[in-house]
């Protein structure tokens, strides 16, 4: 019997399949039809971290992140301020050559630069508002991708790469497709973040604050769910390209549920040709019915 059932467990992981997640056998045909609208590459990995039921579609497929990489990196800037190496009141002097040109509400209040910034400040910046320049700013103190790389191969996340700043995708738009991930991985990394003791509590604490108060997108994850609902997420976009095509359109993050009970979500989708009112609609409703589908359980 342990033969057959190891057997099938490994023919459910390598189709990124898990049937564990309450009603799952209409959960996966509901995501997979809602994904269609997207015209694009979609990928889903949901995680109940207190049930540990799972649901996968494409959950391997290597996704654009955008600025889903900032969650990654805020972690690792979490884990030196854990270490005694950094603190959040410590100040970094910007440089007007520090602010290129890029999404960032930091340059917007400080355009020539020559301004001492927090840590928490530039932290804020780049989960909360997605701000690029405090993302490569924060990324440089860190050491460069590579460091980011070494901390999440540390606390075993494997499945994220991360090799273009903010800065070099501006400059270079097929550079997006440098920094990928596997949904499954973002939601391991949530689950380390929230169920696991790789950052200190109150980093923990820190960090989902900044989540919960993301200003970003909030069509997406948040778009149908109910008013009120605590979703601490971050998201990643790309500007559409002259050929109509979206690199990412992205969404992660973990729901509170009424019950007081969590959701991990990871929505990704990659090369989509949709305008965007329809790529946040996709994502709203795969988070909606992530969202029923967990609510269905308590009458099970």
């Amino acid at each position: 019997m342990n033969k057959i059932y190891k057997a099938a467990l490994t023919i459910i992981l390598v189709l990124s399949i898990n049937l564990s997640f309450g009603q799952s056998s209409v959960l996966r045909p509901q995501i997979a039809e809602i994904a269609k609208s997207a015209k694009g590459i979609v990928g889903v990995s949901v995680l109940g971290l207190e049930d540990r039921d799972t649901v996968n579609y494409n959950g391997n497929a290597r996704l654009v992140m955008e600025s889903v990489m900032k969650f990654p990196i805020a972690m690792a800037v979490l884990h030196l301020v854990d270490s005694g190496v950094l603190t959040l009141d410590q100040t970094i002097h910007i440089k007007k050559k520090d602010l290129p040109k890029t999404y960032s509400p930091l340059r917007d209040k400080y355009p020539n630069g020559d301004v001492d910034v927090s840590i928490n400040d530039l932290m804020s910046y780049m989960v909360s508002q997605s701000d690029n320049d405090a993302c490569d700013i924060l990324l440089e103190k860190l050491g460069g991708a590579d460091q980011v790389e070494y901390y999440l191969h540390m606390i075993k996340v494997r499945g994220i790469n991360i090799e273009a700043s903010e800065a070099d995708m501006a400059k270079t738009p097929e550079a997006q497709y440098t920094d990928w991930c596997k949904p499954k991985a973002i939601i391991q990394l949530l689950d380390t973040l929230y169920t696991g003791n790789v950052l200190k509590p109150a980093s923990r604490d820190y960090l989902n604050k900044l989540m919960v108060g993301a200003t970003t997108s909030p069509n997406r994850i948040k778009g149908l769910l109910p008013a009120g609902t605590v979703v601490a997420h971050k998201t990643g976009s790309s500007d559409t390209n002259a050929a109509g095509l979206a690199l990412g359109t992205n969404d992660v993050g973990v729901i509170t549920l009424p019950n007081g009970k969590h959701v991990a979500i990871a929505i990704f989708i990659t090369n989509s040709v949709a305008d965007e009112g329809t790529r946040d609609l996709v994502i709203a409703k795969i988070a909606k019915a992530v969202y029923d589908n967990q609510l269905l359980k308590k009458y099970k």
